[in-house]
């Protein structure tokens, strides 16, 4: 049994910072011959909703829109890891609260880490908002790799 994982996970959103946790998890596929799942949370309708009453249509047009911008990103982040030499089995899309997500898909995987990066709240932001990355470390089934910005708290 290797102490390295054979499927790796990465939450990405975009950010700069997600865009670093991509590249550390090129570097972790490439030296340890894991595959990489990249995963891209959408808010729920629900969520995107929020206390305004938009028309059916208005929704669905939102949410076609933003489906379209994160499937392109999954595509484009899958192209930077394998020129980098990192291996994609597969991207997602999932929909819902993203550190809830991202915690049931690696446990659905059976990933052996989570790569993520973190925008490095304060800690005032951290306490009224919470951090995606500090609840998937709190529930994750596996290692969590937080990647952060140079100079984050």
């Amino acid at each position: 049994m290797s102490i390295f994982p054979t499927k790796i996970l990465l939450a990405t959103d975009g950010s700069k910072e997600a865009r670093q946790a991509a590249q550390a998890a090129a570097e972790l596929s490439k030296d340890t011959g894991s595959e990489v799942h990249i995963a891209y949370v959408l808010p729920s309708p629900v969520e995107l909703r929020g206390h305004h009453l938009y028309s059916k249509e208005v929704m669905q047009s939102v949410l076609e829109q933003a489906e379209g911008e994160a499937r392109s990103l999954l595509d484009e982040q899958a192209k930077q890891i394998e020129a980098s030499g990192g291996n994609v089995a597969e991207t997602h899309l999932e929909m819902g609260k993203p550190d809830k997500e991202i915690v049931r898909l690696s446990e659905d995987l059976g990933v052996g880490t989570i790569v993520i990066g973190s925008r490095g709240l304060g800690a005032i932001n951290r306490a009224l908002m919470g951090g995606v990355s500090e609840s998937v470390i709190r529930h994750a089934h596996c290692p969590v790799f937080v990647v952060r910005r140079n100079g984050a708290r």
